[in-house]
């Protein structure tokens, strides 16, 4: 029986992603990626470009150049073949260059906001992880406000499912962006009501991993927010999130089969 959850470890080439522990070298990564995979990782998400609140934009070509010894590494040693890549950006080139070396997931946080990505996506039959933001990561965290937080999100993710299917994009999932404009009290509300998007029939995804709502809960260092990471997505995973994003794969692979196994007898 499969299982009803994906794990999809982080793994960070930028020198200013919020999380130290996440960053890795072109000389570290295969040796991280192999790390993951024995830990359970059903995917590995990369990324070259910080989405912080505050954090720069990179272009296109440099974000490339950042990626590009690690996606040649993947695609000569053929590691797609032990664990799903997922991509974690929103520019075509960089996105074209990893669909073409054995990626089949593009997590872009702009939730396909661009028509060339999304014309990517729907060439190579990938599956696109659309995100909720509001505004940019320049300005994302600058006081953000909902009418009805709940309803607007809806409304984006039925928006932008309609955007993909029309340019043929068949596996779609949803990520409501935790801490990705939006204060402590959307976060609680969102984790809260995942259930609610369960209704769109896509699967979900939730990403808190050692974000700043848990500090905001409980003081505490990026170093020190596992406690709190592993508490939110069980949370999320009881209300519907299928594919857990986390820097901590191994911890998560036993807290979720611990969870699933007590579930499993009540």
């Amino acid at each position: 029986m499969p299982k009803p959850y994906e794990i999809m470890g982080v793994l960070n080439l930028n020198e200013d992603s919020f999380y130290s522990g996440s960053r890795f070298k072109a000389s570290q990564v295969v040796e991280k990626i192999q790390e993951m995979i024995d830990e359970g990782a059903d995917i590995i998400d990369i990324g070259a470009v910080s989405s912080r609140p505050g954090s720069q934009s990179v272009d296109e070509k440099d974000e490339l150049l950042r990626l590009k010894p690690i996606l040649d590494i993947i695609y000569t040693q053929k590691l797609y073949d032990k664990v799903k890549f997922s991509l974690d950006s929103y520019a075509p080139l960089p996105i074209s260059y990893a669909l073409e070396r054995g990626f089949h997931i593009v997590n872009d946080i702009t939730g396909l906001q661009n028509d060339a990505v999304c014309k990517l996506v729907g060439e190579y039959k990938a599956r696109a992880i659309i995100m909720h933001m509001q505004g940019s990561p320049q300005s994302m965290q600058d006081n953000p406000v909902y009418d009805n937080l709940l309803q607007e999100v809806e409304a984006f993710f039925m928006q932008r499912i309609e955007k993909a299917e029309s340019f043929n994009i068949k596996d779609i999932v949803l990520d409501v962006g935790i801490g990705f404009g939006k204060t402590l009290e959307h976060n609680l509300s969102l984790i809260k009501n995942l259930g609610c998007f369960k209704a769109l029939g896509k699967e979900l995804l939730i990403g808190a991993s050692r974000k700043s709502m848990i500090n905001d809960i409980s003081p505490s260092s990026t170093e020190q927010r596992l406690p709190g990471t592993l508490a939110i997505h069980l949370k999320a995973y009881d209300n519907g999130a299928s594919i857990i994003r986390t820097h901590d794969v191994k911890e998560h692979v036993q807290a979720l089969k611990v969870h699933c196994a007590i579930s499993n007898t009540l």
